[in-house]
């Protein structure tokens, strides 16, 4: 039975890295989704000029132009909800989110995050890690609640922190696990195996209580 294609909006601030990557899944056959439109928050981003390129609607709404958190994000919302999407993505994008918005997308937002949640939470996650001495780094996709970058985990991919890792060269290895990871759990939605019950991630009928792994290629439950 094949699989329907799901509706998403994606956010981005950015170059759309995850962007381009969930594009790709989608032009490859193996993500069954349509991305309806793609919103930055800032203007004259690589990211616009990818969805552009393949003609999705993309539209700037500059944060700078509103008087509050709360009239940004109410806008957002409207343009967001012209699409009737079933996920929203959060693709680099970096805003902190009211508590209306995400309450008003619960259950269908989902985030990406450069680190091994709940470790290194907020900005600058690879050189913090290397500060910290960590043996493994990666990064997790999950639902987003009211905490920065907290909600409940899906996936972490995990790889081994090398002694001539620079945070350069760490970023440059967790954006190669990020585009494998975040089209797959987009995947698992679309195909129906993720879903949230009582606000906790359920993926093959099995109530996710720490997230699924992917480590060297492979998943691990």
């Amino acid at each position: 039975m094949s699989t329907p294609n799901i509706d998403i909006v994606v956010l981005i601030s950015g170059n759309g890295t995850n962007l381009q990557a969930i594009i790709d899944a989608i032009t490859a056959g193996k993500l069954h989704a349509n991305i309806k439109a793609v919103i930055s928050n800032r203007p004259g981003v690589k990211g616009l000029t990818r969805a552009q390129a393949v003609k999705i609607p993309a539209l700037t709404l500059d944060h700078k132009q509103f008087t509050s958190r709360e009239a940004f994000d109410q806008q957002l919302i409207q343009e967001i909800d012209r699409h009737k999407p079933d996920l929203v993505i959060l693709a680099g994008f970096m805003r902190i989110l009211t508590d209306e918005f995400v309450k008003h997308y619960a259950g269908r937002l989902l985030n990406i995050h450069p680190s091994l949640l709940p470790e290194f939470t907020g900005l600058n996650t690879h050189q913090r890690a290397l500060d910290a001495g960590v043996k493994q780094h990666g990064v997790s996709v999950h639902y987003v609640n009211n905490e920065l970058d907290g909600g409940p985990l899906v996936l972490q991919a995990v790889i081994d922190v090398e002694e001539t890792d620079t945070a350069e060269s760490l970023q440059q290895r967790i954006h190669q696990q990020e585009h494998i990871i975040y089209p797959m759990v987009i995947e698992w939605v679309a195909q129906g195996r993720l879903k949230v019950i009582n606000q906790q991630p359920v993926l093959d009928k099995q109530l996710l209580e720490t997230p699924a792994k992917w480590i060297n290629n492979q998943l691990v439950n």
